[in-house]
């Protein structure tokens, strides 16, 4: 039948984009464990909070998330931590580049959702510098903001003439 999309094409075009929804896993102990660690750290920053979010923890720098620590349920192996950066400094991103643990693929270069992975014990030290330039960079962007009266009564003027 002609104009008739599949479930598949209809929901890429819904999101925007054409990235495969990730599957989510259950986590093991051990990065359960990992997970508890980092945030012990994080949340005794200023201004930090976390809340519960879909198996995951979210952190949050005032109101700005900027870290995603497994909690029950993980991406790809389940100890992918994601970290938030809107941008990502371009020194920071080339760096970031330049790690193998941290998927910088996103569909804004330097903007967006990055992935950690932590495959030991050994990679929390890095894990938690990654998390910290998350943090840092956590800061609300200047917003234009409207003022909903003046832009209605704008409307309206416009219609009466």
């Amino acid at each position: 039948m002609v104009g008739n999309k599949s479930n598949s094409s209809s929901s890429v075009a819904k999101s925007g984009s054409a990235r495969p929804r990730r599957k989510m896993v259950r986590t093991s102990e051990e990065v359960q464990r990992w997970s508890s660690l980092l945030a012990e750290e994080m949340i005794s920053w200023p201004t930090v909070r976390s809340k519960p979010m879909f198996g995951f923890y979210a952190y949050y720098r005032g109101d700005v998330l900027f870290a995603i620590l497994p909690r029950t349920r993980g991406f790809g192996s389940g100890s992918l931590l994601i970290l938030k950066f809107n941008p990502m400094p371009e020194e920071l991103l080339e760096r970031a580049r330049g790690d193998a643990r941290l998927d910088t693929s996103t569909r804004v270069p330097g903007k967006g959702w990055f992935t950690f992975e932590v495959a030991s014990e050994d990679d929390l030290r890095d894990a938690l510098w990654w998390i910290q330039q998350a943090f840092t960079c956590a800061t609300k962007a200047p917003r234009e903001r409207v003022n909903r009266k003046r832009a209605v009564t704008g409307k309206k003027l416009r219609r009466a003439r």
